[in-house]
């Protein structure tokens, strides 16, 4: 691989399975510690029976407790859901904690649904202000406040670095004006990843953070070691989603599951799953070599439907294998 390479962990909870998800999440993170992956993020969503990353914050510092080296952060938090100086003091006491490791990625949308977002007493014209939430919130890490007299305690001088999440123009716009790397959610939301990137590096201006623009792109990626089994868990991923959007608590057969796959939601789905690197190691590594060239990206960010832990865990393996990964030493 010509970039780096990160993963994306929503510590999946599997069917019939609880939040026991944490013990995957942290195995992930010592392998791919050993294995050379640079960084792992993890996302904010809310009322998700699949997803156990909602505490982004304490999920992090559980897994850099138990890790020695590699970055960790949010992928991200949804910044309108927050106070800008909570997030503030969260991730400036990861980084207090856990120094040289901590990353904060920043997106705009609710993670939720409408019944979810007031129950998190979020008020819905909240992403309006989300380009000065961001600068507040660089003001508090930075110690540049801008709000006198009020200081992020921990988090004043930490400098933890930032980055925008989106799948639209509007987060490129705004990474680029603000000098920030910019993360494209190209492994849900693929439609404008060509034309925001372009404009992101076209409207970049430098920051102190950042002199030149830094592009991360996600993709989705089932290694395996045949390619057969690679398809049937990309075809198990793809049955598991359209249940999760249309299912409303029903349980499907995988026949019923493929006849949704025919339907408008299903397409869906499947226009969703639009960059998904799938076979065998060496399959998957091409196909990522030319998402790399499409995206224009620095950096790619994985993430996998890998059908069971052993599974997910081998995906990650084969394609650090494939990648010719190299483990980075502590504080670097």
């Amino acid at each position: 691989m010509t970039v780096p390479l990160s993963i994306l962990d929503l510590a999946h909870i599997g069917r019939g399975e609880t939040a026991e998800s944490f013990k995957a999440s942290v195995a992930l993170a010592q392998h791919a510690e050993n294995w050379g992956y640079r960084r792992i993020w993890y996302a904010e969503h809310h009322n998700m029976p699949t997803i156990a990353s909602s505490a982004t914050s304490v999920l992090i510092a559980h897994v850099a407790a138990n890790t020695t080296k590699i970055r960790l952060g949010a992928g991200g938090v949804m910044l309108p859901n927050h106070a800008p100086l909570t997030i503030a003091e969260q991730f400036g006491t990861l980084e207090t904690l856990h120094p040289g490791r901590i990353d904060l990625g920043l997106g705009r949308a609710p993670g939720s649904d409408q019944k979810t977002m007031r129950a998190l007493r979020r008020d819905p014209m909240s992403s309006d202000t989300f380009p000065q939430d961001v600068m507040e919130l660089q003001g508090y890490l930075t110690g540049n406040t801008r709000i006198p007299g009020i200081n992020a305690i921990p988090g004043r001088g930490t400098n933890v670095p930032l980055y925008i999440l989106g799948s639209s123009l509007f987060g490129a716009k705004l990474a680029a004006a603000l000098g920030l790397p910019y993360s494209f959610a190209s492994h849900f939301a693929p439609n404008a990843l060509e034309d925001a990137v372009k404009i992101y590096r076209r409207e970049f201006q430098p920051s102190d953070q950042l002199a030149e623009p830094y592009v991360i792109a996600g993709v989705n990626v089932i290694a395996a070691d045949t390619e057969e089994d690679a398809q049937q868990q990309f075809l198990t991923g793809k049955r598991n989603r359209i249940a999760q959007m249309v299912g409303q608590g029903k349980t499907f057969t995988d026949e019923e599951a493929d006849l949704l796959l025919e339907s408008p939601a299903g397409h869906q789905v499947l226009q969703m799953a639009r960059y998904s690197a799938v076979g065998t190691p060496a399959q998957v590594k091409e196909y990522l070599d030319d998402f790399t060239e499409v995206a224009q990206a620095d950096e790619l960010i994985v993430a996998t439907q890998a059908s069971s832990v052993d599974s997910w865990l081998r995906s990650y393996e084969l394609l650090a294998e494939v990648a010719g990964l190299v483990p980075v030493a502590p504080g670097k």
